[in-house]
């Protein structure tokens, strides 16, 4: 039974009895993701907990079991306008569970080991998005072009600013992906929005403002060796 300090957000490892905070670093204003991905190398699903402050309930994220390590996240949302504080927790009666997780946002995790942490080049060239992997960038104050490529299922990639969040998904199930996202509290689900694409590329239009966006893998080690993705300036098409 292990308490873990997740106040940077890091790449962590928990099992069973284990509960991870992060206290008091979620900052107003600020939309977040737990990203949680079963590692324990078996096909059981594992239930995580999560806990910020006295206002609202705990939720409980399903995180889908998987073998070799090739499961896609689960995702879970909190807006710092409702807690500063979150905790992740895996009850006792899980045996052998074993979950891999990170927080991410404009400004999580702030201890980027065991993450690839790149700055996005927005150059319209195609960039590889393998697992673990968080770009970013400061857009100019114009029009600029996105995109997301990969030939597996389900493929999922997620786009922050600092208040919003976009879930984009191709390849999407006739199902969708529901089922492996979360939110906690009142005001994360709001801004948040799901994109699934049937194809296996999705593109689409960002603005900038010269502030940060940043994109997180969402997606097994497996799943992501041929994803890729892009950002192309437009300014060229308005002069």
């Amino acid at each position: 039974m292990a308490s873990i300090n997740w106040n940077d957000g890091q790449l962590i490892e928990f099992g069973q009895g284990d509960t991870a905070t992060c206290t008091g670093n979620l900052n107003k204003g600020q939309l977040y993701a737990l990203f949680f991905y079963n590692y324990a190398g078996n096909d059981a699903t594992t239930d995580v907990t999560v806990t910020g402050n006295n206002a609202f309930p705990p939720i409980t994220v399903t995180v889908p079991g998987t073998t070799g390590d090739q499961g896609l996240a689960a995702l879970c949302f909190v807006s710092g306008d409702d807690t500063s504080t979150i905790a992740a927790s895996i009850l006792n009666g899980q045996p052998g569970a074993n979950i891999q997780a990170f927080i991410g946002s404009v400004k999580m995790p702030t201890n980027t080991r065991g993450i690839n942490n790149r700055s996005l080049p927005l150059d319209g060239n195609m960039h590889p998005f393998e697992k673990f992997t968080r770009y970013y960038a400061v857009p100019e104050s114009h029009w600029y072009s996105a995109q997301v490529t990969s030939n597996i299922n389900a493929f999922i990639s997620v786009q922050f600013t600092e208040t919003k969040a976009e879930v984009i998904c191709v390849n999407a199930p006739a199902s969708g992906i529901g089922s492996v996202i979360e939110y906690y509290g009142k005001s994360a689900e709001a801004n948040v929005t799901i994109t699934e694409e049937s194809r296996q590329s999705k593109t689409w239009n960002l603005s900038g403002n010269g502030t940060q966006f940043v994109w997180i893998n969402a997606d097994s080690t497996q799943n992501a060796e041929d994803a890729t993705i892009s950002v192309q300036s437009l300014q060229a098409l308005y002069k």
